[in-house]
């Protein structure tokens, strides 16, 4: 009985070694200015998406997460832009880097899946291939905090933020880009 807990234990910590050794710690960067780069992912109803020329000809919201505790921080966004009536297209952007959870991706997307009501299901577009491109172009220190950003209809990014929810940045958001009306 101990030995199989010993045993469990060990295999654990190694998956756990294995995936923090497949991430690379990237500083934040201000990328308000620049064009979004291009980056491929697949909603959850598994449509294939090109981000940011999916959204082209209209602004749009992306709110991406690179670890599963950032969703705590995607839901208040969310919330908050309810909760004040903010009408703009918003996506969910899960942009996961390694190589090793993309021989887990089927896994992860059916667990968001079970979480997540149909409906929503094309508003949540996960990024694998290309997450560490992601994580490396806004920087992923404080992995938990969404990195909210606006693009215009040519996927220019009008407005960053990558400090974690607060009311003052929604607002900030909503009155500065025409988003209060």
């Amino acid at each position: 009985m101990m030995k199989s807990f010993l045993f469990k234990l060990t295999s654990l910590s190694f998956v756990v070694l294995l995936l923090s050794a497949c991430t690379t710690t990237y500083s934040n960067n201000d990328i308000v200015g620049d064009k979004f780069i291009s980056v491929t992912g697949t909603s959850l109803e598994k449509q294939p998406a090109e981000i940011p020329s999916e959204f082209k000809g209209q602004q749009t919201l992306l709110l991406l997460g690179y670890v599963q505790n950032s969703q705590f921080d995607i839901d208040r966004w969310l919330i908050g832009l309810d909760m004040t009536g903010t009408k703009i297209p918003t996506y969910e952007i899960p942009a996961i880097q390694g190589m090793f959870p993309r021989f887990f991706k089927t896994t992860i997307d059916d667990g968001m899946r079970k979480g997540i009501p149909k409906e929503l299901w094309k508003g949540v577009i996960t990024v694998y291939e290309d997450g560490d491109k992601l994580q490396q172009f806004t920087g992923n220190t404080n992995p938990n905090n969404a990195r909210v950003v606006l693009l215009d209809e040519n996927g220019k990014i009008l407005y960053f933020y990558d400090r974690g929810f607060s009311v003052d940045a929604l607002n900030s958001l909503r009155s500065k880009y025409g988003l209060d009306d």
